[in-house]
């Protein structure tokens, strides 16, 4: 390994808080909104599954223009049964009867298939929609990116839950807007044919009802359902956090902490309920009155044609249900408003989401921005160079132009006090902090691998567990378990049920086994690069010592995190964070842990504790 001698001169460094972010807000009832949901479902009707989806909307409005013939028929027929009674002609009535019983033997079928058909195309996009996030979501690490983010919140919530609600209510809401225009056509000529005055004052009627209910009611329910839906989603989180962090909990006995947040989690979903439900309950006053006076309009307006002898009360009753029908067809805004206000917030949270996570996502501005990025750059071996290091959104420098290069079969110890930036550094060197300057040089990522202090467990077999990140493997199970028994697990496969059985293996097997199945990963994959971040905290001594010269044997570069003094000999040098971006290289047989470090150097970051400068001039 090569390295340079000595830190540089360092600046004085003030950390800073990280900027605030504005919050996004929902947009209202208007272009905004429809400009959000155009960017949304585009991709699914001019994308690969264009074909598909455009058949099955043309099926859909096919059953429509059916369905809406089969209502005026019996809307007529309803009428003609009517006139047939007033007129007391049996024979009218019962012909109506039977013309009746023959639509709806026909519109039943209809109508069930069409909710069919209308549920199976939403299933359908929903499955596209949903890959196309995941694939966002999980490529470049954009999870992990997210995970930090003030920005947005909850994004495992709006994959799982908004995009369901998108697709669902995005079918309804075009099947509902394309039958009212269906509706519309059809009533309206035969309310046309009875009475013109009455069109004109469903007219007039309609476009009233529907300003009102934009203008009022508007953009305070999309605010307040934007906001039903955040908060649902914290309160949902804090109890999930809770079952995930049960064992931690319970040895803390933190529960009346646990309470205190979960209840101000839920406070602020109830306090935003309350509002909500009062502009519900105006929204319903208006809704209520607005239809339940179509109730009487129709009769008022044809009463004294009806009463002189000039209009047949059948044909008064077919004029209602044309009014009636015409009149839900021009207001379905007013109809809809609360489903369609909640609808326009879950659009703006998907909106937001697309933006950090689909193709074409402009880069987030923020506190990172005032860095230049660490560049990765594919090399033979790792190396550093001039690498400085800031935590995100942070004018802090954690280290300060760090040169090394590790070759094959080097392994460096990484030491330092709590905070110096020790993991920061893995997590550089793994790709996941860019905030910062220099250069990484790295072999392709695929032959890196890394060993937590806690490993990863996912839900699935022992087999998974083994192989993992893979999803399947060319080892036999004489290879798996012979390896288990490289890692002293050698009874693990019997106890459990073998490599196939299903645990909660984080329940079920203690950190010290967890962590030596860990180690059996790398045995599995037979990387060139292994990072350790405590990797072997939960072990004894004897099988630290063991797995870590299985490591080395097999010829791999090792990058550790560790403080226990035995370590060192399973290493060739050691990198000491002092803090401040202060750094030294040592060579591992001449490094002592309990050191004095003499900061009369140079003082603050500069300072180079004088251990640290023997070594560097003796290498």
């Amino acid at each position: 390994m090569s390295t340079p001698t000595s830190t540089p001169p360092d600046a004085a460094n003030n950390e800073v808080p990280p900027g605030h972010r504005k919050r996004r807000r929902p947009a209202p009832l208007s272009l905004a909104a429809w400009r959000q949901f155009v960017n949304v479902a585009k991709p699914y009707w001019l994308g690969e599954e264009k074909k598909k989806a455009w058949i099955l909307l043309l099926v859909l409005i096919v059953l429509m223009l059916v369905e809406t013939k089969f209502a005026v028929m019996l809307n007529n027929q309803a009428g003609e049964m009517t006139s047939a009674l007033a007129a007391k002609n049996g024979d009218r009535f019962w012909t109506s009867v039977r013309a009746c019983l023959f639509v709806l033997a026909f519109a039943v079928p209809i109508y069930a298939f069409y909710y069919y058909m209308r549920d199976l195309f939403a299933n359908q996009w929903r499955r596209w929609l949903t890959s196309r996030f995941l694939d966002g979501y999980l490529k470049g690490r954009k999870y992990y990116e997210l995970g930090s983010d003030s920005e947005i919140d909850n994004p495992d919530q709006r994959i799982s839950e908004d995009i369901n609600t998108f697709t669902g209510r995005s079918i309804h809401f075009l099947l509902i807007f394309l039958g009212s225009i269906m509706q519309l056509v059809a009533f309206s000529t035969v309310l046309w044919s009875i009475s013109h005055l009455l069109v004109g004052v469903l007219a007039v009627y309609a476009l009233m009802g529907t300003a009102v209910a934009l203008y009022v009611f508007g953009n305070p329910l999309i605010q307040l359902n934007f906001w039903q839906l955040r908060r649902e989603a914290d309160f949902r989180f804090s109890l999930m956090r809770l079952r995930e962090k049960a064992e931690s909990i319970a040895f803390y006995r933190g529960e009346a902490q646990e309470r205190a947040h979960i209840d101000g989690k839920f406070d602020k979903v109830i306090h935003n309920f309350a509002k909500l439900i009062k502009k519900q309950r105006s929204l319903n006053l208006f809704q209520r009155t607005f239809s339940q006076l179509t109730l009487v309009l129709p009769g008022v307006i044809l009463a004294e044609r009806v009463l002189s002898g000039e209009l047949e009360v059948g044909r008064a009753i077919q004029a209602a249900g044309a009014f009636t029908a015409v009149l839900a067809a021009v207001a379905v805004i007013v109809d809809n408003f609360e489903s369609l206000s909640r609808f326009v917030a879950g659009i703006g949270r998907l909106q937001t989401l697309s933006n950090l996570v689909l193709p074409g996502a402009e880069p987030k501005a923020g506190a990172d921005d005032k860095h230049p990025r660490i560049q990765l750059r594919p090399g033979a071996h790792l190396a550093l160079e001039a690498l400085t290091l800031h935590p995100p959104q942070s004018e802090r420098v954690l280290i300060k132009e760090l040169s090394l290069v590790l070759k094959p079969g080097d392994a460096l110890l990484i030491t330092g006090d709590s905070g110096c930036g020790k993991s920061s550094l893995l997590r550089a060197i793994a790709g996941l902090w860019h905030t910062g300057s220099g250069v990484i040089q790295h072999p392709p990522l695929e032959d890196f691998f890394f060993l937590p202090q806690q490993p990863y467990l996912q839900s699935g077999t022992l087999r998974s567990q083994l192989i993992y990140p893979s999803a399947e493997s060319s080892l036999s199970d004489e290879r798996l378990l012979d390896i288990l028994a490289q890692v002293h697990l050698p009874s693990l496969a019997e106890r459990v049920g073998g490599l196939d059985a299903v645990h909660d293996w984080e329940k079920l097997l203690s950190v010290g086994e967890q962590q030596r199945l860990a180690f059996a990963r790398v045995l599995v994959h037979e990387p060139r690069i292994v990072i350790l971040d405590e990797a072997t905290s939960a072990l004894d001594s004897g099988n630290e010592a063991s797995l870590y010269e299985r490591l080395r044997g097999g010829g791999a570069t090792l990058i550790s995190i560790a403080h226990r003094p035995a370590v060192l000999r399973h290493h060739t040098h050691v990198l000491q964070l002092m803090g401040e971006g202060a750094w030294a290289v040592h060579e591992a047989g001449a490094y002592r842990f309990d050191a004095p470090v003499d900061t009369s150097r140079g003082g603050g970051a500069n300072a180079q504790p004088a251990q640290a400068l023997r070594v560097a001039a003796a290498g």
